[in-house]
């Protein structure tokens, strides 16, 4: 195999299409100062998803709406990136990876700017709205552009260097948006948010070379990917086997205070531990999927299961609540893990499908917060949203043994 000091110089890249997945791409200071500044995005963009949540009764103040109203700024987000994941990918088939990257970071930017400004409710919901478009979009992008720099068998090592971003966010970059937001005012938090992402667009340009899509690129070929079981079930698998670990997630401040007994202030504590298990899960994440991508995935959704039910014990106890919380943010080795098997199954249409796993995230935010909170209505207590995480994740656990067995009969007919 080609190695990465023997590809085309930066200067050429500029000029030139893509070359085989078999040669990594020359990035001007090596790949994995790249994979840094791909990874920066990651934190501008989890702090401003995650950051809002913390600045929500603020805003609420702020424009004269009750909490549970102004929470549909952060819907709207989720919405944005929805819809914004495969309109861009689609649209964007064409344009040189690095200047799209660089583009993705200046709108995100934008949005969060507009939200600085915003002056009353409605024009804060359409801010978070347009903020979210380019969420996806940028993750899609950037996690298929690391991935080129590297050899094959070090891709999802890559694809979870850029998602590494999105974990520190949780333990730096939302605490410290969210101390902002609460001494200085809410519209600070937008700000630092923006400006990490000006930071980001300028660390891009430094940092990787521009390279451009195959000149058979195109939004139809994009559009392939939707002709593809491979992609919808791999996308299935995200969807539902995340959303246990958000049915945990968006009611973990009253299950700790009412049921392990924890003060208020300690909360945050405790999210920097979960967001410190999601680094960890990163990291190994990618280094087991590069070398047994599906036993990874398999293990990943069994590990899910078992931490998110353990939940429904351990949240008695903080100290027990504290390590189970680590556990579960190990849980998002899974990322790595799936975004590498869309490569493998989309073909030719890459920035489609890897654009659109992030959309399957938002479904899986909205599918385990919505469950969870039914669970809650129903009776069955602060705890039962570790018992709707273990079916999600088993759920996911079961379309993704569709998908290997898919696997299985299309090698079966390949061999005849």
């Amino acid at each position: 195999m080609t190695t990465a000091s023997q590809c085309v110089a930066p200067a050429d890249l500029a000029a030139t299409e893509s070359p085989s997945p078999l040669i990594p791409v020359t990035a001007p200071y090596g790949a994995a100062i790249a994979q840094i500044a791909l990874g920066m995005g990651g934190l501008a963009i989890g702090t401003g998803e995650f950051a809002s949540m913390g600045v929500l009764p603020q805003v609420a103040d702020s424009v004269g709406k009750s909490i549970p109203v102004t929470g549909h700024m952060i819907s709207a987000y989720a919405l944005g990136v929805t819809v914004g994941a495969p309109v861009i990918a689609i649209a964007m088939a064409r344009a040189p990876r690095r200047a799209l990257l660089i583009g993705l970071m200046l709108f995100y930017l934008a949005g969060n700017a507009l939200s600085a400004l915003a002056p009353d409710y409605l024009s804060v919901v359409a801010a978070r709205f347009i903020a979210g478009l380019p969420h996806g979009a940028y993750f899609g992008v950037a996690m298929l552009f690391a991935a080129s720099m590297v050899p094959l068998n070090k891709r999802a090592q890559a694809v979870g260097n850029v998602l590494l971003g999105l974990s520190i966010a949780n333990v730096v970059g939302v605490p410290l948006a969210t101390w902002l937001g609460q001494a200085f005012g809410w519209r600070t938090t937008f700000v630092a948010v923006a400006a990490l992402s000006a930071l980001t667009a300028i660390l891009i340009r430094l940092a990787t070379p521009e390279v451009r899509p195959s000149s058979e690129a195109s939004p139809m070929r994009e559009l392939g990917a939707l002709k593809k079981p491979q992609v919808w079930l791999t996308l299935g698998v995200a969807a539902v086997g995340f959303g246990g670990i958000f049915a945990v997630y968006s009611y973990i401040t009253p299950t700790l205070t009412n049921v392990a007994g924890m003060p208020l202030g300690m909360v945050p504590a405790m999210l920097s531990v979960l967001g410190l298990g999601m680094i960890a899960g990163n990291i190994a994440g990618g280094w087991l999927a590069d070398r047994a991508l599906k036993a990874t995935m398999v293990g990943c959704l069994i590990w899910s299961a078992a931490v998110l039910g353990l939940f429904t014990i351990a949240s008695a106890n903080p100290w027990a609540a504290g390590v189970n919380l680590f556990l579960i943010g190990g849980c998002i080795a899974m990322g790595p893990a799936l975004q590498t098997r869309l490569m493998d199954v989309a073909g030719d249409a890459q920035t489609l499908a890897a654009a659109l796993n992030h959309s399957a995230f938002n479904v899986a935010n909205a599918l385990g917060a919505w469950l969870g909170g039914v669970a809650i209505a129903a009776g069955y207590g602060w705890t039962s949203p570790g018992w709707v995480g273990l079916v999600l994740a088993l759920g996911g656990l079961v379309i993704l043994l569709v998908s290997l067995g898919l696997d299985r009969r299309e090698s079966r007919l390949d061999v005849r």
